[in-house]
């Protein structure tokens, strides 16, 4: 039996996130890794790949940094979890909020999932009310109901809860406002990402390739997240911003700082612990606090409880990757490589002719590929292609996130690699991309049926 057989047997999907799937990746990826090193990834038969993929985006220093794991083990060594609140955690919790000196109080969980979901609580709790509104572009919040729900995966969620769930078009703030006046005194919160694949100041700002700062812009009003929080507090809602993404990658202090935004409470995961499993809601004390134990009377709301919460060997990760953040200026690092990358990707683009079809996009410090066929159409067989002749050349780029480790070697194999691929792409434009894809196409995660 292979692996991926074997995984499936074992494992509903093969892996425990969708986005590891076979259905997400050409058939010629590695079914299985065995480990990661720097900007690296080796499978069970020790065949090395540069990895773009760097554990769902949550490696940002390189995979499995000395200093990190060092101080990770250390806290092991120390009982890793113990029975009251430990000291690595206190530091934890003081050095969070030292980023962000606009919150109060943090809550750290295991997963992003479980942070979102219990500040749409806090929302609900603070507010009063029950409905929830996000933007249609943005692909995933949670795995929680109030969130799939309004995915095409909604089997096994009750048509009541998906019902407390609006959509709004990012960018737009028509858009939102409509959803308040259509929903008057219901809207407990709006979460969102602070920006994904566009800048929430597209026309003032459409240059992305280089970090820029709202603070002291004229234009401030204009920005999509100060329109957002302010239709927000006009209608008594709470701006929850998820910086699963940006957190760590616009900026140490969160693409808040980049965008000079403060919101009422934030979400951040991914990168915060270089790969080790953490995430952190931070917030107002007025909000935060209603999920606390001190305020004699007061009605309880149970907001997180877990028993892994308080592993210190994540809090000494994390305690460590914001020290290295400082130390190697690593946003820098990576809005400088990532500006390169996408100038680069979108240069051999058109050495190949195929220039209006493979476009290098995005921010500097979070590129994005976009795929399209001859007629100009987003094609997932010709991001299919892509991938498979990218690791022919033993680069895994499902997607790009960026790390330290990402250096100029990496760079030069990297569009070594996109140049051979996009010749490939180029004869699959003329005819037919039928004829160079072996296997079959990836596939939406998203999807009513397998």
């Amino acid at each position: 039996m292979n692996y991926s057989d074997r995984l499936h047997k074992a494992i509903p999907g093969g892996a425990h996130t969708y986005s590891r799937g076979d259905d997400q990746y050409p058939s010629n990826a590695p079914p299985i890794l065995a480990r990661g090193k720097g900007a690296y990834v080796w499978d069970a038969d020790g065949k090395r790949y540069l990895d773009y993929g760097m554990g769902l985006r949550a490696v940002t220093l390189g995979y499995a940094n000395e200093a990190v794991n060092a101080a990770a083990i250390a806290e092991i060594e120390k009982g890793n979890n113990l029975t009251r609140a430990s000291l690595t955690e206190l530091e934890a919790a003081e050095k969070m909020l030292s980023l962000f000196p606009w919150a109060d109080q943090v809550k750290f969980a295991k997963n992003g999932s479980i942070v979102t979901t219990a500040a749409v609580k806090l929302a609900r709790a603070f507010t009063g009310r029950t409905h929830v509104a996000v933007p249609a572009e943005q692909p995933f919040f949670t795995y929680d109901d109030w969130f799939i729900g309004t995915t095409p995966m909604d089997k096994g969620i009750p048509a009541e809860n998906k019902a407390l769930s609006l959509k709004f078009k990012y960018n737009d703030i028509a858009s939102l406002e409509k959803l308040f006046a259509e929903n008057p005194g219901k809207i407990a919160c709006v979460m969102l990402e602070p920006a994904t694949s566009v800048s929430p100041c597209s026309v003032l700002c459409a240059n992305m390739l280089e970090p820029k700062s709202c603070a002291g812009c004229a234009n401030k009003s204009a920005n999509f997240l100060h329109q957002v929080k302010a239709l927000c507090h006009t209608h008594g809602a709470v701006f929850v911003l998820d910086e699963m993404i940006t957190g760590f990658r616009w900026d140490l202090h969160g693409a808040m700082k980049v965008y000079d935004v403060e919101p009422d409470l934030a979400t951040f995961g991914k990168g915060m612990a270089n790969g080790f499993a953490l995430a952190a809601l931070i917030g107002k004390k007025e909000i935060m606090e209603l999920g606390g134990i001190r305020e004699a009377g007061a009605e309880r709301v149970f907001l997180i409880s877990t028993t892994h919460g308080s592993e210190m060997s994540a809090f000494g990760a994390f305690n460590k990757t914001v020290d290295l953040y400082k130390e190697l200026q690593v946003t820098d690092h990576l809005w400088n490589y990532g500006r390169r990358l996408i100038e680069g990707l979108n240069a051999v683009a058109k050495e190949a002719g195929v220039a209006d079809q493979f476009i290098a996009h995005g921010f500097g410090c979070s590129p994005y590929y976009t795929t399209k066929d001859k007629d100009g159409q987003v094609s997932l067989a010709f991001r299919t292609l892509w991938s498979q002749e990218m690791i022919k050349e033993g680069v895994l780029m499902p997607w790009v996130a960026l790390s330290l480790a990402h250096g100029d070697a990496e760079l030069d194999q990297t569009l070594s690699a996109a140049r051979k691929a996009l010749k490939v792409y180029a004869a699959a434009l003329q005819d037919g991309v039928e004829k160079h894809l072996v296997g079959a196409v990836i596939k939406p995660v998203f999807r009513k049926s397998n």
